[in-house]
């Protein structure tokens, strides 16, 4: 059974601790932050305040995800603010090792992102380090976008390397998840999947989030 991370992206932004507050009552997981911009995706979203405002109401631990550029400078900043996870992008990050050993210093455990076009075999030489591999199923910077189909076989693939060679970190999926490719992704090997439009647009989030749970 998968965990589910809800992304506050696709919360009311007007009632942010009204829908937090409703993700530590219901089934999730984790509470997936995305953080934008506008340079590494064509969109901003929030940044350290908003992170550190939902970490005061939160009792889940806080999934963050940098889709931005040059994320070392950032990293004690979202660990001080709250986060549990930092997971940065390997199209970001030049010295991706570097970032990932730093994440794990600051005391968060470090993942890696992967955009949909850039293979999982980029990420041979860092797999034994990080904690989780995020898989892109859309194209980041929006929320709302269809599900690439390509995202079953990457994360086959994915789970392969991590059988062959006896690695613990956990695949997450984020993009256009819901309750009709949940089970496939599940089954391929996904550890987390990341919802925010299917939650949080339903007329009761707290149900959408355990049927996905019950997938």
């Amino acid at each position: 059974m998968a965990e589910i991370a809800p992304s506050i992206l696709a919360a009311d932004f007007a009632n942010l601790q009204r829908d937090v507050e409703m993700l530590n009552a219901s089934a999730a997981g984790y509470i997936h932050v995305d953080i934008m911009d506008g340079m590494f995706v064509p969109n901003i979203s929030f940044g350290i305040p908003v992170c550190e405002a939902v970490y005061k109401h939160a009792q889940k631990p806080l999934d963050v995800h940098l889709m931005i550029e040059q994320p070392d400078r950032y990293l004690a900043d979202f660990k001080k603010a709250g986060a549990s996870g930092i997971t940065v992008h390997y199209e970001a990050c030049p010295h991706l090792h570097r970032t990932v050993q730093h994440i794990r210093e600051l005391g968060a455990e470090p993942g890696v992102a992967l955009n949909p076009h850039t293979p999982v075999d980029n990420l041979v030489d860092i797999l034994g380090d990080v904690s989780l591999v995020l898989i892109m199923s859309v194209n980041p910077g929006f929320g709302g976008q269809k599900f690439i189909e390509n995202t079953y076989r990457k994360v086959a693939h994915l789970r392969s390397l991590r059988e062959k060679f006896g690695y613990t970190f956990k695949i997450e999926v984020d993009g256009g998840v819901n309750p009709g490719n949940a089970p496939l992704l599940i089954k391929e090997g996904v550890d987390i999947l990341v919802a925010g439009s299917f939650v949080f647009n339903a007329p009761d989030p707290a149900e959408a989030i355990r049927l996905l749970k019950s997938s």
